[in-house]
């Protein structure tokens, strides 16, 4: 897409939307498209994402925007509306199922009823219904109904499940699980991170390293840090079904950091255990390497686990 030369003020607000002279609903679009947004500390950062360097700029920054060969069709209201009812909806009953409100084997009430009670057409409750199925979490089917499945079949790296599962408290053995899982991917990725490694990744990584030691993991730019860290050490071991696993390793690390901190805030920094990480792929120690990152994950149970009792306290 060719670059005009015209060139915007993009400013963020207190709440991080852009807000600009000039720019209408189109140009704001491309803007999010072309920019990746990070809050740090009080102030934001803006990264241009390119694939030569990244070039970072606080509090205002002027870009050249793509040119516009014609204007969008605005969205319809009604549509947004529909999104925004449905979207939730899923949402409400997504957290209903894996909360155990609706267990396995239940039938729904039905699409004229359910959409009447909750005053929402039977449309927006049909793709609601569409979205839990596509997460493997119910089973519509006619003459029957709409059945919540076995958990057996539920999508557990889905995204918005995990988020879900985390919207109240899990239960010790889904906590288990989900590191189980992070002990099986994530130290061997390391070993291999350590042996494929580029120096490009390496700096990458050590990028979002000192973003997290300047943001820390209480702010959101310190967790995106995190995000990005444990991202670009998947993308290092050059394995795409490891990389395949980037956005549901990620969700995990950035739900359960976020959960620890709920209530009160880390009580330990957990910087020493990245560094030591980033240390061995640096070193190109694949040993080292797997055993930092067992190390890394190990001390993370035992803060989730610790942040789940501080919990329950507070609510008993």
């Amino acid at each position: 897409m060719a670059v005009s030369s015209v060139s915007h003020w993009v400013e963020l607000d207190a709440s991080g939307d852009i807000t600009s002279n000039g720019l209408d609903h189109s140009d704001h679009a491309q803007v999010l498209e072309r920019f990746r947004l990070r809050p740090h500390g009080s102030k934001r950062c803006i990264w241009r994402r390119s694939p030569l360097k990244r070039v970072r700029m606080t509090t205002r920054v002027t870009k050249a925007l793509p040119a516009i060969s014609r204007p969008q069709r605005p969205q319809r209201a009604n549509s947004k509306r529909s999104l925004r009812i449905h979207g939730t909806i899923a949402r409400q009953l997504g957290i209903d199922i894996i909360s155990g409100r609706y267990a396995p084997g239940d039938i729904l009430e039905g699409e004229v009823v359910s959409s009447e009670q909750l005053s929402i057409s039977r449309t927006a409750y049909r793709e609601a219904l569409r979205i839990l199925a596509a997460k493997g979490l119910i089973d519509a089917r006619p003459k029957i109904g709409t059945r919540v499945n076995p958990r057996s079949r539920w999508n557990f790296l889905d995204t918005d499940v995990l988020e879900w599962i985390f919207d109240t408290e899990p239960d010790a053995h889904i906590l288990n699980a989900l590191f189980e899982l992070r002990d099986m991917v994530e130290p061997a990725a390391a070993a291999l991170a350590a042996s494929r490694r580029t120096q490009g990744q390496l700096v990458a990584m050590r990028r979002e390293l000192e973003d997290m030691r300047t943001c820390t993991l209480a702010t959101e730019a310190g967790q995106n840090a995190d995000l990005a860290f444990h991202a670009m050490l998947l993308q290092a071991t050059h394995n795409p079904f490891l990389v395949s696993l980037a956005r549901s390793v990620g969700a995990a690390i950035h739900i359960t950091t976020v959960f620890k901190q709920r209530h009160q805030p880390l009580r330990r920094n957990p910087m020493p255990d990245h560094d030591r990480v980033y240390e061995a792929i640096a070193s190109k120690d694949p040993a080292r390497a797997r055993a930092a990152m067992r190390g890394l994950i190990r001390l993370a149970r035992i803060d989730t686990a610790s942040g789940t009792r501080r919990s329950q306290k507070l609510v008993g």
